[in-house]
């Protein structure tokens, strides 16, 4: 009953929206569970209550909490567009509440063990150097692992010193990288067997996925003999503490990460208190 109204979405979120693949691939499986669900209801008969039925079917199937918000939020963004263009009457999902979510702080790296990490990359073949300009971009820039394989040769001004990245919704930003990196990548790609307008490849000389890269950098995690629970994702986490830690700001942070909302970013400020102990040691005159 629903898939001519989802089709119409879609065309929307691709064309309008500009969303992602991976957006439109998560909003495609969540949909069709919804609609599997819902049956031959009428679009105009699906009510509050429908959608607290379904909130109690996802919770009933264990899904994790997070999981189930994405899941809403995308029902939100479907009756929204619905509502907006006169589809239905009145949008049900206005009044539908999210389970509120446990706080985790992110894991992340001391400085020490974030340069043990990188040491461990040895070798000068072309995939090894690869391996190391991955770390290095990785952790100079904190831009995500879908951005860094997202990269093209031409996003990366060796002169100035900036890197175009891509983020979600397809948002440019602009971010300075360090010139250990630069060097790393531009070794690479002077090693690099194939030439590509794509910036990190595989063995075959096709664009390096993303399980692909995590697969090396969990490699190195492991090599490093680091603790249980890192991710490609703790780079990310330890570039915006590292800066933290060292004095930066936090809108400054923001931009560099990404972040749409400066509340996202601020997760990290949780993660400095032992640059803020540092402090009151010694300024302090009681400590």
């Amino acid at each position: 009953m629903l898939e001519r109204y989802i089709e119409k979405f879609f065309r929307y979120l691709e064309i309008e929206r500009n969303a992602s693949g991976l957006t439109q691939l998560n909003y495609g499986h969540d949909l069709k569970e919804f609609s599997e669900f819902v049956g031959d209801v009428p679009l105009g008969k699906i009510d509050y209550l429908l959608l607290r039925r379904f909130l109690a079917h996802l919770k009933n199937n264990n899904l994790s909490k997070r999981s189930i918000n994405r899941k809403l939020s995308c029902i939100r963004s479907f009756f929204k567009f619905l509502f907006k263009e006169g589809l239905v009457k009145s949008n049900p999902a206005t009044l539908l509440s999210s389970p509120k979510l446990d706080k985790h702080l992110p894991q992340f790296l001391t400085e020490d063990e974030t340069i043990r990490l990188l040491e461990t990359v040895e070798g000068d073949d072309w995939r090894t150097l690869r391996d190391k300009a991955i770390l290095e971009t990785l952790y100079s820039t904190g831009m995500r692992i879908s951005e860094l394989l997202g990269l093209n040769t031409e996003d990366i001004d060796f002169i100035s010193s900036v890197v175009k990245v891509r983020g979600k919704g397809k948002k440019e930003r602009l971010l300075p990288i360090g010139s250990i990196a630069l060097l790393a990548i531009r070794t690479y790609l002077e090693k690099r067997l194939k030439k590509s307008s794509i910036v990190f490849l595989n063995k075959n000389y096709t664009p390096l996925t993303t399980r692909g890269g995590r697969w090396i950098i969990n490699k190195y995690i492991k090599k490093a003999s680091l603790k249980s629970g890192i991710s490609p994702h703790t780079l990310r986490h330890s570039f915006a503490t590292h800066l933290l830690n060292r004095g930066a700001d936090l809108r400054s942070v923001q931009e560099l990460l990404g972040h749409s909302n400066l509340s996202t970013t601020q997760i990290y400020t949780h993660l400095t208190t032992e640059r803020l102990k540092a402090v009151y040691d010694k300024f302090h005159p009681r400590a």
